[in-house]
This record gives C-alpha cells, structure tokens and sequence, in this order.
C-alpha cells in the first residue's frame, strides 16, 4: 500500500471507527454559579499562549496529511472553515511531503485559502532541523507541531521501530527554530514525568493528545490482519492528561482527544489547558455533510464555550482556570493515586 493509499485509510477508518463509551470528560462538573455579573457581549474569545496569538481558544487540530487530491480538497474546506469562523489550523503530518515534492500542493492550498489565518505546521519526530524548517516555510506557518506516535507506529507494519534519536532531533528543532514549537502526542495522552522532561528540554507549548478522540490503536488494527486489540484502550484520557502536564504556570497545554464540544473544552480549561484542539468530529461533519454544515457547527462550539465563560463570569477564557468543580469516578480516582 503507498503512503497516498494509507492516509486515505487513516480518513476512512478515522471517521468510522467507534468511540470510548465513557468520554472521561463527563467525570468533571463545573460548579454552577447562578449570579452572573457580565454582559455577553463583552466576553472576550482571544487568547494569548506564549508567543501565539489566537482568536479563540478552539483550533482545528491535526488530521490529514499527504493522500493526493482528496485529502487537498479536505484540507482547502478545513482552512476555508477556519477562516470563515477565525479560528486557528493545524495541518496533519507532512513528512510525506517532504519526501515527495508531488505532495506539497495538498498543504499548501492550507495557507493559499486562509492567507491571515493562524497555521501550524506539522512534522514528525524523526524530522531532522532542516525539514522541520522546509514545513514552516511551506505553509508561512505560525508554529510548528512535532507529533509522537510510539504506538501508533509499533503497530503500524511498516512503521518506526527504531526511536533512539527521537531526543536529539527534538532539542535540535527546539533550540534552532524561530517559531514555537508544540509538542503533540496523537490520541494516548501525555504524563506528568514526560511533560516534566520535555520542559527540561526547552518546550513551552504541549497538546496533550489524550485518549477519548480518534483511537489509532483501533485505526491501525483495522489495517491488520491479526491486530495488536490489547492495546485498543491504552492511554492517558485527556482530562486526566491535561491535570497531568499542567505542572508549569509557564508550560502552555492545549487539550484535544475527544472534546465534543464547547462545554468540555471549557471543562479542559478548567483544569488547566490554555486552549482545545478538535479534528475527528470537525472531520466527519466535513465529509458527510459540508464545509458549511462544518462553519455552523463551530460556530455553535464557541457559542457553547462563551456561554460557559457566561456563567462562571469569567470575561476572558484565562479566568476559566482553577474555577470551582467536582472530579468523579476514573479521573477523581487517578487523580487522588498520581497527583495529590
């Protein structure tokens, strides 16, 4: 199978495949607050992370990647979407096009349909300095997300085995680019000792990846002719991972991994997060039902979370931090084992 052949698989299986039952982010309730002192039309949806400038706390996060001219004509609806509701965009892996010079057009339509627009740039771990330059200039893009993908890879057939040299070319990336670095994982979530190692190196900006979203454990076995299924459920869930990572006032975590909508991104940023990234869902609107069915829907995910922001009277998405609120079942148990 080529590499074009298997990002439209990853699509297909992306949007079919089925979820966890329990979303982990339904063991948080924020406490409610029945004395609201602001006006709605004063809440505030900017954002400042680090050295990014977003327009909302909500991106569309890494999908798709390399696969000719279907994925070309997903990613133009995505940055057409992004655009039209002023949100900002992350592309998905383009180490394939930096391999093969046929598939840059698929990205590049990201930044010819959204020429204002917040983009980040995505490479994997195995990127050497210089390509992870080459994805930047690509797409004029604001920041640069390195994937990690261990066990995506491991049960890959043909993916990485060898992953010896993962650090030195991260800190390589780190130390030598001049735009902001965020560090991903893709759907098994990130712990406090590997958010811990990864400030130690420099990095400043993580997106969690936590479990709960699109399962590439499951993705990937359904490629399989004898799957690895043990490890279908592996992986920290994004509530839990965001509680983890959250270990530095000067350590920006983005959430994503099965945030449904704009309530449980408000949840995300309760807990610590600085923003929420969403990608399979956004991505199954788009394909079965419209790029403008997709700019409805964000539009009513901000409205959701502002309405959130409404009733805990938190005028910037910032003040969400720390809000009063109740942990249950799985997280309040990991949290009371790891984190207390």
């Amino acid at each position: 199978m080529s590499r074009s052949e298997r990002k439209i698989d990853h699509i297909r299986h992306a949007i079919s495949h089925e979820r966890e039952i329990h979303n982990h982010f339904d063991d948080i309730e924020i406490v409610h607050q029945s004395l609201a002192r602001l006006n709605f039309e004063d809440i505030q949806m900017n954002i400042q992370v680090g050295e990014l400038y977003l327009s909302s706390p909500l991106f569309v996060n890494a999908m798709t990647g390399g696969g000719g001219e279907e994925t070309m004509a997903i990613n133009r609806d995505l940055a057409l979407a992004a655009k039209e509701t002023g949100i900002g965009m992350a592309v998905g892996s383009q180490m394939s096009a930096l391999k093969n010079t046929e598939e840059r057009r698929t990205y590049e339509i990201v930044r010819e349909a959204n020429l204002e627009g917040v983009i980040f740039a995505n490479v994997g771990s195995e990127a050497t300095l210089e390509q992870a330059r080459e994805a930047v200039r690509m797409l004029d893009a604001n920041a640069l997300q390195i994937h990690i993908n261990t066990l995506q890879e491991m049960i890959m057939p043909e993916g990485d085995r060898d992953f010896s040299h993962r650090m030195h070319r991260i800190q390589s990336i780190i130390d030598h680019m001049d735009v902001p670095v965020i560090v991903k994982e893709v759907g098994y979530g990130m712990s406090k000792e590997t958010a811990d190692i990864l400030y130690q190196m420099g990095v400043r900006h993580l997106d969690v990846g936590g479990r709960g979203g699109t399962n590439f454990s499951k993705v990937e076995n359904m490629r399989r002719e004898r799957a690895y299924t043990s490890f279908n459920n592996w992986g920290i869930p994004t509530p839990v991972s965001v509680l983890e990572a959250s270990i530095r006032d000067d350590l920006h975590v983005f959430a994503s991994g099965g945030v449904r909508h704009g309530l449980d991104g408000a949840k995300a940023m309760v807990l610590g997060a600085k923003g929420f990234g969403m990608a399979g869902s956004l991505l199954k609107i788009l394909v079965n039902e419209g790029r403008e069915e997709l700019i409805q829907e964000i539009h009513h995910i901000l409205h959701e979370f502002k309405i959130a922001m409404m009733l805990q009277n938190a005028l910037h998405p910032k003040e969400l931090n720390g809000k009063a609120h109740v942990k249950f079942g799985y997280t309040k148990q990991w949290y009371d084992q790891r984190m207390k």
